[in-house]
């Protein structure tokens, strides 16, 4: 193969030797992808009208998540550019076939809430841009560390938001009673989703520039 060639398979160079810490401030923190972003909403208000589906749906996307940064970067100087999204599709598809069977076979209960969101992973924006911008550019250890934060980042944002609604709207955890009290309803139905969300998004952003002014300031 020419030089010339060559050049078009390979990549652009980027490396980003991240730490391990500092991806999972990132992930958590910084870049979180509801919270922050709003990216892959749909399921931060479909499925976390309880604690049980919350994490199930967002363990999944965090194996995703690690799973294809891993894979995309393993494979990034093999990738032509010119193709390189329909592999990515590809290789999401295929992480999003296994954990969608794996729950299917040990959480049949939860597999009935989740199902068709768990397939809807294969068209999370999140997933598809850590590929693009990170995993395609740099080696495998910064990437997996880049997929742990990321993905532990969605993962707690729909823990946190499934929390609420499931006390709140029904007075238990995890399908175990524990207020006993009248459950304020909304919370489990979808505007309560949109309000847990939208309240969660505020309060989380009002903390993080709280943090950063105090940081800035001394104070």
């Amino acid at each position: 193969m020419s030089q010339q060639g060559q050049k078009e398979v390979l990549p652009m160079a980027q490396t980003n030797d991240i730490g391990f810490w500092e991806a999972i401030r990132n992930g958590v923190v910084k870049d979180n992808t509801i919270f922050k972003l709003a990216l892959s909403l749909c399921p931060s208000i479909a499925v976390t009208n309880n604690l049980k589906n919350g994490v199930y749906m967002g363990g999944a996307v965090l194996f995703v998540q690690v799973m294809v940064n891993i894979t995309i970067s393993a494979m990034r100087t093999m990738i032509h550019p010119k193709v390189r999204l329909p592999i990515f599709m590809l290789v999401i598809s295929g992480w999003v076939t296994v954990v969608n069977m794996i729950i299917a076979a040990i959480a049949p209960d939860v597999y009935k809430d989740v199902g068709l969101y768990l397939q809807l992973i294969v068209a999370f924006a999140s997933i598809l841009a850590r590929a693009e911008i990170f995993a395609s550019k740099n080696k495998v250890l910064p990437s997996l560390y880049d997929g742990i934060g990321m993905g532990l980042g969605f993962l707690l944002a729909l823990v946190v938001i499934s929390f609420f609604r499931e006390l709140l709207g029904r007075g238990a955890l995890w399908g175990h009673p524990l207020i006993n009290a009248k459950p304020l309803l909304i919370l489990v139905l979808p505007t309560g989703g949109f309000l847990a969300v939208g309240v969660l998004m505020a309060l989380f952003n009002w903390i993080d520039a709280r943090y950063l002014t105090s940081k800035t300031t001394g104070r």
